[in-house]
């Protein structure tokens, strides 16, 4: 169980599990600082704004945005854009064909903020290099074992495919139905629990990117 710096009254939706708009673009700030600030491999999280025109709009929208993550398949895990360029660099002119091209696929991960279940939502796509999207089957295929076995496994979380609400496109996402409840137990849940939220978030990433391989820093839950 993770404990975590209080912040004034704000923390009393998080002890419940749930996330106010305000504290989710908070900590999607924080969360684009610190994963800059401890990752090493992966390319970094950004944010990208939403304009709205409606005059009811009470707060800024947007969503999270991590690109080209590349996971090369039979060889090596989950590689950033500048990796994958040194990957290369070692393999021989004659090699990089087609059937090469195949072997590498190209993921993308965006966190959204659901207004209905007031939880982060992580949305994901896969591609071939060559921009052909990837299937489901193919992306199991691209999950280590241990994520199979939490999705199998795991009351929280499942994967289905939904519009992407800025994007209107379809893409795969982890369901947030279970999202409040899973929160309310990871950082204590109740009168005692102490949350703020980025490590609401950072918690949550902690489990949402198991589930689909996504490699998490180890320092991103630590203290600031």
């Amino acid at each position: 169980m993770m404990q975590c710096t209080k912040f004034g009254m704000e923390n009393k939706s998080i002890c419940d599990g749930i996330l106010s708009q305000y504290e989710f673009l908070v900590a999607a700030r924080a969360l684009c600082n610190k994963w800059k600030s401890v990752n090493t491999t992966l390319s970094n999280w950004t944010w990208t704004p939403i304009k709205r025109t409606s005059w009811s709009a009470s707060c800024d929208e947007g969503y999270l945005s991590l690109e080209n993550v590349y996971y090369i398949k039979s060889s090596m895990d989950h590689l950033s854009s500048q990796d994958l360029d040194e990957a290369e660099d070692e393999v021989d002119d004659a090699t990089m064909v087609q059937p090469h091209c195949n072997s590498v696929h190209v993921y993308e991960f965006h966190i959204t903020y659901s207004f209905s279940y007031r939880a982060p939502i992580l949305y994901f796509h896969g591609s071939h290099c060559d921009g052909r999207p990837l299937d489901f089957d193919e992306i199991q295929k691209d999950l280590p074992e241990y994520s199979l076995k939490f999705l199998r496994e795991s009351k929280w979380t499942f994967i289905t495919m939904e519009e992407h609400p800025y994007l209107h496109q379809p893409w795969y996402m982890l369901h947030p139905c279970g999202t409040a409840d899973l929160m309310k137990l990871l950082l204590g849940g109740g009168a005692q629990a102490t949350a703020d939220a980025f490590c609401y978030l950072a918690s949550w990433l902690s489990i949402a990117g198991q589930a689909v391989g996504l490699r998490i820093p180890i320092g991103l839950s630590s203290s600031s």
